[in-house]
């Protein structure tokens, strides 16, 4: 794994024209801090007369990771694109960092399971994009990308262009975009999805290392119950027709974690059964 890579995020978010608060401990939280991400008894339609989402209410914490999970079709990337101003509730409120969300929602950055690398652009360029978006000087965006691409292990494919990257280097590069990004708040709807086992958990270790340096705000989409519970501070679990919050559970297992070790610990196994449970009776 690269070594030190809280320490160098940090200096990456504090090299740039903007960072995330740090978030006090839950024995000392300010409750004058408003969530990074309400939702008030929001449902959604696309207009067919079908509730994609119905009354959703949820909390999400500044800096606090949020796993959604649940079967196919219950709204979890819906969700998500309302967070990011894509689309917006039919009814119900939504506010991030206590502010109303009304079109495009400039305080969060999106990595879906396609990636969305510029095939023209070169594995540099396309890292350095969220700080050319910013007016960033050439000179300096790309000193930041090459330490980027340094953290996501990419400094030998600087050159390179997208199609010339495996599955796993286009993973890193979004990554490596991400970590550039001044967002608060970071939306993955299943990223890692199109890997390997083995790719699967380096990047998911490789994610938390870099949320932990960077403590923005994390909701994540997966159907992996192990990538879940590996990844979150508290699981929201779906259910469907229509789309609903069944079950909220948090993950107490302590950071830093080992990905690959935290599916065999008991309070990992427990949680998986409990979780499991609740999904397998929604497939039925």
């Amino acid at each position: 794994m690269i070594g030190k890579p809280r320490q160098r995020v940090a200096e990456l978010k504090r090299a740039g024209t903007a960072g995330s608060p740090a978030v006090p401990d839950d024995d000392g939280a300010d409750t004058t801090i408003p969530p990074a991400v309400q939702l008030t008894d929001v449902s959604f339609d696309y207009g067919n007369g079908v509730t994609t989402l119905q009354n959703i209410d949820l909390s999400v914490r500044p800096g606090e990771v949020v796993v959604l999970i649940g079967p196919s079709g219950c709204g979890k990337s819906t969700l998500l694109d309302l967070v990011a101003g894509v689309s917006a509730p039919t009814t119900g409120g939504l506010l991030c960092d206590g502010v109303p969300v009304r079109g495009l929602n400039k305080s969060v950055t999106y990595m879906t399971q396609r990636d969305t690398l510029l095939p023209w652009r070169t594995a540099l360029d396309n890292a350095a994009l969220p700080l050319e978006i910013r007016g960033v000087r050439k000179a300096e965006r790309h000193r930041r990308a090459r330490e980027a691409l340094a953290l996501t292990g990419l400094s030998d494919a600087e050159k390179r262009r997208p199609h010339q990257l495996s599955g796993g280097m286009r993973s890193r590069l979004a990554l490596a975009r991400v970590l550039l990004s001044d967002a608060r708040i970071v939306l993955m709807d299943e990223p890692f999805a199109a890997l390997d086992a083995l790719r699967r958990v380096r990047l998911q270790q490789l994610l938390l290392e870099i949320w932990r340096g960077s403590q923005q705000t994390l909701v994540y989409v997966t159907h992996d119950l192990n990538e879940a519970i590996a990844l979150g501070d508290r699981i929201v679990l779906m259910g469907s027709h229509p789309g609903r919050i069944l079950l909220e559970r948090q993950v107490d297992i302590p950071h830093p974690r080992n990905v690959a070790r935290v599916r065999t610990m008991p309070e990992a196994e427990e949680l998986y059964a409990e979780l499991w449970s609740v999904l397998e009776s929604q497939l039925r």
